[in-house]
């Protein structure tokens, strides 16, 4: 079996890992990939936003099975056109993937069928928001880009003042785009967060274990949002009986509103909560893998994740049973220096072996290049460094052990992962 995995970040790196784990055997390959990649799969220079060239990837190179893993690839439909080509892929088609491209879309869906999230008005111009914002009176407002903006696209204002900056940015300024031509103003909810992703087939759901990903740069929750500093698995707050609540209220009720607007869902479905005094309430879905949820959950799987893959495809999620370790994960991000903002690429890495490990845990490149034999610096993520054990706080002692003995000029990373 030859599997082709889109994408190059840590989330890619981790379901490789994964699936070289496999009974199957399978020989893996990425597109794009990274330095780290590159030591665990052979790596094609094919973006993972060039649709054809991906299709024509996977028909060179005979893979029967495609994993589509970034947001952008699934909006634009690469599952389908890899489908009408006869490609198995795992992933949703362009249509269902719009629960996650589209925030308008996916706040409708609740609407209609009563699953529970933050009350919220859609608007297509800027005054007629921010009329709504004044006569509301009630901050912070939480204004949201309806299409995809690199994670970017959720401002939470405090004031009038940084409510009219943050709609003129999105939808007049454009800065992301088409994507803030429609914004979303959401009541401001408060309680944990917790992330659950969930292997979906169209009918069936069955939920991973629990995360919890902590986005602030800096220690204390301080900071402009990221892409994720840390992880732990699992969440303290996602009790046996939070999810059985989000099983009946918003896990099948999600999957089932999906069919009956004829949009099945086949794949991986994030769904991001807030556990408010009134309940677990949806704050966004993603149509993909968490990335760094995924660094802490995939590896607690214990069943074959080529055999998850088959059954989500075929529509047989329901015929097999997943297992998980009963243990913990964390994993804690070190980034370049300025990271959210601007940062230099390009640093060598040091301490990591030749095939771009430690010893002692597990490292995701998120964002490397290897150059004569060195990994160096190529994103604002660089390593997600991962350990395993029995409870979360001994996975973070193993982790924090070991990142001393990893550096580049410029790295930094959050302390306090998993302890506020």
């Amino acid at each position: 079996m030859k599997i082709l995995m889109v994408g190059g970040g840590g989330r890619e790196h981790a379901l490789i890992k994964k699936l070289r784990e496999s009974r199957y055997a399978p020989e893996v390959i990425c597109a794009p990939g990274n330095g780290g990649i590159a030591c665990d799969a052979r790596c094609f220079d094919v973006s993972a936003d060039d649709k054809a060239g991906m299709v024509a990837l996977a028909k060179r190179e005979g893979a029967e099975l495609v994993f589509v893993a970034p947001d952008n690839p699934l909006a634009d439909g690469l599952v389908d056109a890899l489908e009408s080509e006869g490609i198995r892929a795992f992933g949703p088609t362009r249509a269902a993937a719009q629960i996650e491209a589209s925030k308008v879309f996916a706040k409708n869906l609740m609407k209609k069928y009563g699953i529970p999230t933050a009350d919220y008005e859609v608007f297509d111009d800027p005054s007629t928001a921010l009329e709504y914002i004044r006569n509301k009176n009630d901050f912070p407002a939480v204004i949201k880009a309806d299409g995809l903006a690199f994670g970017k696209g959720v401002i939470i204002a405090q004031s009038m003042s940084e409510a009219e900056t943050a709609v003129s940015s999105l939808m007049e300024d454009k800065i992301f785009g088409e994507s803030g031509s429609r914004v979303v103003v959401e009541q401001y909810i408060t309680g944990p967060e917790v992330s659950v992703l969930a292997f979906c087939d169209g009918k069936t759901v069955k939920p991973m274990v629990s995360s919890m990903d902590f986005k602030r740069v800096f220690d204390g929750n301080i900071g402009p949002n990221t892409g994720g500093m840390g992880t732990i698995s699992p969440n303290p707050y996602y009790t046996d009986e939070v999810a059985k609540e989000c099983m009946e209220k918003i896990f099948a009720p999600t999957v089932k509103a999906m069919e009956k607007e004829g949009r099945p869902f086949k794949g991986c479905l994030y769904f991001g909560l807030m556990l408010t005094s009134d309940g677990p309430k949806v704050i966004e879905y993603n149509s993909r893998f968490g990335d760094p949820e995924t660094q802490v959950v995939i590896p607690r799987l214990k069943t074959d994740l080529v055999d998850i893959i088959n059954a989500v495809i075929d529509g047989k999620l329901d015929e097999i049973d997943i297992e998980w370790d009963t243990g913990a994960a964390a994993c804690v991000v070190l980034a370049s220096g300025g990271y959210p903002g601007k940062f230099e690429k390009g640093r060598v890495i040091k301490g990591l072996d030749k095939s771009g490990g430690a010893d002692g845990v597990t490292v995701y490149h998120a964002g490397t290049k290897l150059r004569d034999g060195r990994f160096l610096t190529a994103s604002g993520r660089v390593l997600g460094i991962t350990a395993t054990a029995p409870t979360v706080d001994n996975a973070l002692e193993i982790v924090y052990r070991h990142i001393g003995e990893i550096s580049f000029d410029g790295m930094h990373f959050r302390t306090d992962i998993g302890k506020c």
